[in-house]
């Protein structure tokens, strides 16, 4: 793990936790594109465990070909984040600093208030962003976080990523993002904003699911 100098700066966007609002696709914050998916990616508690820890230790990101540098958690106290249930109602977080982690290579595993500063490219341009762990959720059925932006994107927002093992044992991988062009070329060209989000998601999908399961 590289560290450098992150900034320890807030959010550069209003909408913080808008990415588990029940109607994001239908009312996305101000100047947003949604984006959602879900897939299923099998069946069953290993599954459900496999793709959990998979997804904890940053195997989305860096599946979808982003490298990860300058992984900070909080300083101090852990910070909490702000963490929601099915339908969008804030709960309390389910984990704490005593809980830190980390992965093979000493990264830190994913927790609330986590900076980051990911780079790469996306079907030839860049994705380089400072992000911030804006919540955290572990639960005996359902695990995710969700990441917002900081600053040096081309675009300003949040994204979810959620694993969910349903009763009817099925596992389901969900993605939700909202983006407001920051870039120039992308605030005059909003298509490039989705060509970018589903060139993500299927860089997210491939690393969490070896399945390839069908979209919902």
């Amino acid at each position: 793990m590289r560290r450098g100098t992150f900034k320890d700066e807030t959010v550069d966007y209003a909408a913080v936790g808008a990415s588990q609002a029940p109607d994001l696709m239908q009312y996305p914050p101000e100047r947003s594109i949604p984006a959602q998916e879900s897939w299923r990616i099998g069946s069953g508690e290993a599954r459900f465990r496999t793709a959990s820890d998979s997804l904890l230790s940053w195997g989305a990101q860096r599946g979808a070909g982003l490298m990860l540098s300058d992984v900070r958690p909080a300083s101090g106290p852990m910070y909490a984040g702000v963490s929601f249930d099915a339908e969008g109602n804030a709960i309390a977080p389910s984990r704490t600093d005593a809980d830190q982690r980390f992965d093979q290579d000493g990264t830190p595993y994913v927790a609330g208030g986590t900076t980051i500063k990911v780079d790469g490219r996306v079907r030839g341009q860049r994705a380089d962003a400072e992000l911030r762990v804006i919540f955290t959720i572990e639960e005996p059925r359902r695990v995710g976080f969700a990441l917002g932006t900081v600053g040096g994107s081309v675009v300003s927002g949040e994204e979810s990523f959620m694993v969910d093992w349903h009763d009817n044992d099925e596992v389901w991988f969900t993605v939700r993002a909202f983006d407001a062009p920051s870039a120039l070329l992308y605030r005059l060209l909003p298509a490039l904003v989705r060509r970018r989000r589903r060139e993500l998601f299927t860089g997210y999908l491939r690393a969490i699911s070896p399945l390839y399961a069908t979209p919902a």
